[in-house]
């Protein structure tokens, strides 16, 4: 058995551990709240963009016409893959990067080659460890100070590796964010743009009435508009990816914080049973040598 000063020890530094993790908890408690309100302010944002968008959208004469939309052969993929920068968040990138490499598998199977941009330290060093080539690590701002600016930069990357032809699709690689508990690694396809429909089709299925002029034409307007909402889509999931960070390092923080408490109580337990056995046992002797000495 460990003797007091050793047990003494082992219980001061479980305390400090225990104080560090209720800290980060509550630190990743509030930047939890306040991503949460920026996504919830961004929302009415996003839906404005994409009715203004299915208004024109019936407008556009063919695929032809908006380069974003036109599909081709698909030889290579492109994926921007949203990780976290710090660790201590639980399975939230272990999660995401076996998601990952389940997408890389099935892509190779196929006979794609796939590319990838990261934006989140962890994402880039597993993918460099494997051997894959990143054509770009977003660096600046971190994920955690990242705004809209940040999203505009990485959504002209996407489209300028699209419409170059480097690249034949684009997809989205993140965690969304469901619950305080639950975050569910996502793969969203990004382009070509297939959840909007164009001209005769979007025609039937919009509840739109175009109700003014465009100028000069739909398809110009449509192709300035496109890009913006592409970045309204990456701003989403950076956003998404944010708050399931947060929320897993919150969980993870808060089981580790227990875990100190369960551990410290055993061994105060077992610091307590030492220090009655060395008292006992200092009775003896005192006993044993009086009795000696009678």
């Amino acid at each position: 058995m460990a003797n007091l000063k050793e047990l003494r020890g082992r219980i001061k530094s479980v305390s400090s551990i225990a104080q560090i993790t209720r800290a980060m908890e509550m630190v990743a408690s509030m930047k939890l709240r306040k991503v949460q309100a920026k996504a919830q302010s961004f929302h009415p944002y996003t839906e404005e963009v994409r009715m203004m968008i299915e208004r024109i959208a019936g407008k556009v004469q063919s695929e032809g016409d908006v380069p974003l939309f036109q599909s081709r052969e698909v030889a290579t993929v492109g994926i921007l893959v949203v990780t976290s920068d710090r660790g201590l968040c639980g399975s939230y990138n272990t999660n995401l990067l076996l998601s990952l490499r389940d997408r890389i598998d099935e892509l190779q199977a196929q006979g794609k080659q796939v590319k990838f941009w990261c934006y989140g330290r962890k994402g880039y060093t597993w993918l460099k460890r494997r051997g894959f080539e990143v054509e770009r690590f977003f660096v600046e701002p971190p994920l955690d100070k990242a705004d809209f600016s940040a999203a505009k930069m990485v959504g002209e990357e996407l489209v300028e590796a699209f419409t170059s032809g480097k690249v034949d699709e684009v997809q989205l690689c993140y965690t969304r964010f469901q619950s305080m508990i639950k975050f569910v690694p996502t793969h969203l396809p990004f382009l070509p743009i297939r959840s909007i429909a164009i001209g005769a089709e979007a025609g039937e299925a919009s509840q739109f009435e175009l109700d003014f002029l465009v100028e000069p034409d739909p398809a110009s307007v449509f192709n300035v508009l496109m890009p913006r909402y592409l970045e309204v889509v990456v701003f989403d999931s950076m956003l998404q990816a944010l708050a399931s960070e947060h929320a897993s390092r919150r969980m993870a923080m808060k089981g580790a914080t227990d875990a100190a408490g369960r551990m410290q109580k055993g061994l105060k337990k077992i610091y307590n049973r030492a220090r009655q056995e060395s008292i006992t046992k200092e009775l003896l002797d005192i006993v044993g040598g009086a009795s000696a000495v009678s």
